[in-house]
């Protein structure tokens, strides 16, 4: 039997990572530490240097390489394809480090496990595919809580609900019915240039929790060339960009 714990390290501070998760990491046998290429080796190296600073335990780390995602074709076909993948490297690299089948594996998931992240329909996989397994999530501060925490806001407006959507459905769809306050992740392209609303508030955060996190809040029809362009600047000096924002109508005063 497999144990396998998807850890949730929060956004890039080491000192975001909980008392459980450093606990979770030390009992693990195998951590394995993805690697997406070298425009994105940020995130393999903030992996390494936590792990570095909490790991106590004889714990073996261990690097893979993620496979690529295809651009093309529809989206939702090639996500399931790229996840089937990803569900193979996963079940080569426990068979080769744990031959006998069993003992205690970890990831360490950007954010939480349970928003926005694929690690649990890709733990499925896995037990699908014939490997005994036991899946156990660790939560981890989000990006959305390091959002409102850097722009010091409430997340929703007294009284009233909040939406958690993606850019591409916020693109396709526009503003949703009946909620006046969006949380947006994953919009690799910029789905709020396409909204043309008035009376909207924009609080904007990139590489939340680390040492080159960028943040801009105002009015929509103000900011939005700022954030166009610090977007693009961040995304060229580093080579890849995680972003994330929070819109809300009806003249929401700026924290």
């Amino acid at each position: 039997m497999i144990d396998l714990a998807l850890i949730g390290i929060g956004t890039g501070n080491p000192d975001h990572v909980t008392r459980a998760a450093v606990a979770a990491m030390n009992a693990a046998d195998l951590i394995l530490l993805p690697r997406k290429g070298a425009a994105k080796s940020d995130l393999v190296d903030l992996r390494r240097t936590i792990c570095a600073a909490v790991l106590t335990g004889p714990a073996r780390v261990v690097e893979f390489d993620l496979p690529d995602r295809d651009a093309d074709g529809p989206y939702r076909a090639a996500v399931d394809e790229w996840h089937d993948a990803i569900a193979a490297v996963w079940a080569s690299e426990i068979a080769a480090h744990l031959p006998g089948g069993a003992g205690r594996v970890a990831f360490l998931v950007w954010g939480d496990p349970s928003l926005y992240d694929s690690s649990l329909r890709i733990a499925e996989r896995l037990r699908a595919g014939g490997l005994a397994i036991r899946v156990r999530v660790v939560p981890g501060i989000t990006s959305l809580q390091a959002l409102t925490a850097a722009h010091a806001i409430p997340l929703n407006d007294l009284t009233a609900p909040v939406l958690i959507t993606t850019g591409r459905r916020l693109r396709d769809g526009g503003w949703p019915a009946g909620v006046d306050t969006l949380a947006v992740m994953l919009d690799g392209g910029c789905a709020f240039t396409t909204l043309g609303a008035q009376n909207v508030t924009i609080w904007w955060g990139a590489y939340l929790g680390m040492a080159q996190a960028a943040l801009v809040a105002g009015p929509l029809a103000e900011v939005t060339d700022t954030i166009l362009a610090t977007r693009a600047a961040l995304r060229a000096e580093h080579g890849w960009i995680m972003d994330v924002y929070l819109l809300r109508r009806g003249g929401a005063s700026i924290g």
